[in-house]
């Protein structure tokens, strides 16, 4: 019996990595009122109030939550989002 290995080509690799995706973590801080993190979610997520308090307080207990998840191109954008709002957010491939 006789085994065959067959390996990926370089394009195929790069495309399996450009098409995986990426999210949005915001972590605990000790500045910002949890009241005000709440309101950045709904208004930069449009998540409603119930949503945007669930992340927060996600945050507030665990330390993080994942806000946003998309391409690598969107998760740039709503960590830079984030921190303009003053909020510590990192982005992450899954």
């Amino acid at each position: 019996m006789s085994s065959t290995v067959v390996e990926e080509s370089p394009k195929i690799k790069a495309k399996q990595e450009f098409a995986k995706e990426w999210v949005v973590i915001v972590w605990n801080d000790p500045v910002n009122l949890m009241s005000y993190v709440t309101f950045v979610f709904q208004k930069l997520f449009g998540y409603t109030k119930e949503k945007a308090t669930a992340l927060m307080l996600d945050v507030h207990h665990k330390g993080k939550a994942v806000v946003s998840h998309g391409t690598k191109e969107k998760a740039e954008l709503d960590v830079f989002q984030l921190h303009e709002y003053g909020l510590w957010a990192t982005m992450k491939q899954n």
